[in-house]
C-alpha cells in the first residue's frame, strides 16, 4: 500500500474514531463501522485503531480473526459464499465449492488477482429447505448444482465483460 493510500485510510478511519470514546468497549463497533467503508479492514485502519484506543495490534488482530464477520483481505465486486451447513453439505455443497475453487483458481477466503471474485464458505443461510445453496453478494441461489454455479458464474463474467 502507497503511503498515499495509507495516509487516507488513516485519515478517514481518523473520523469514525472521533465518533468514539477512546475505550476499549468501542472496539466491536469500530472494526464493524470500518469493515463496512472498506469490505474489509486494512491494516492502517488497525494502527490507527491500536493507537486511539491503546490496544496492541495483537489484540486488534485476535479480534479480527476470532469474528467471521471481519477479514482482513479485500473481498471481490462478487463475492460468493458456499454453505457448508448440515443440510447443505449432505446435498453436496462441498461439489460445488470445489467446482468454485478450481474455476476461480483461488482458495477459500482468497480474492481473485483482479479483483472480480472471492471465495468464503459459511454454516448456515437459513435455507436449508432448498438446499444446498450459495450466495452470490447475498442473492441466494438454491437447489444448487455445479452446472447452477457455472452457468452463474457463465453470466457474471459475461455481465462484467459488458462493462
Amino acid at each position: 500500500m502507497c503511503d498515499c493510500v495509507e495516509k487516507k485510510v488513516r485519515e478517514e478511519v481518523g473520523q469514525i474514531l472521533e465518533q468514539y470514546v477512546a475505550t476499549k468497549d468501542n472496539l466491536i463497533q469500530i472494526l464493524n463501522e470500518v469493515q463496512e467503508k472498506y469490505g474489509y479492514i486494512p491494516k492502517p485502519a488497525q494502527f490507527a485503531i491500536s493507537e486511539y484506543l491503546d490496544i496492541p495490534m495483537a489484540e486488534i488482530y485476535g479480534v479480527i480473526t476470532f469474528y467471521s464477520r471481519f477479514t482482513l483481505e479485500p473481498k471481490g465486486k462478487y463475492h460468493i459464499s458456499v454453505c457448508l451447513g448440515t443440510a447443505c453439505f449432505v446435498k453436496g455443497s462441498e461439489k460445488i465449492l470445489d467446482r468454485l475453487k478450481e474455476r476461480l483458481q483461488i482458495e477459500e477466503g482468497k480474492t481473485t488477482p483482479d479483483g472480480k471474485f472471492s471465495i468464503d464458505t459459511t454454516r448456515c443461510v437459513g435455507a436449508c429447505g432448498i438446499a444446498p445453496v450459495f450466495t452470490v453478494n447475498k442473492e441466494v441461489y438454491g437447489h444448487a448444482t455445479v452446472k447452477k454455479l457455472d452457468e452463474v458464474l457463465d453470466s457474471l463474467e459475461k455481465e462484467e465483460g459488458g462493462n
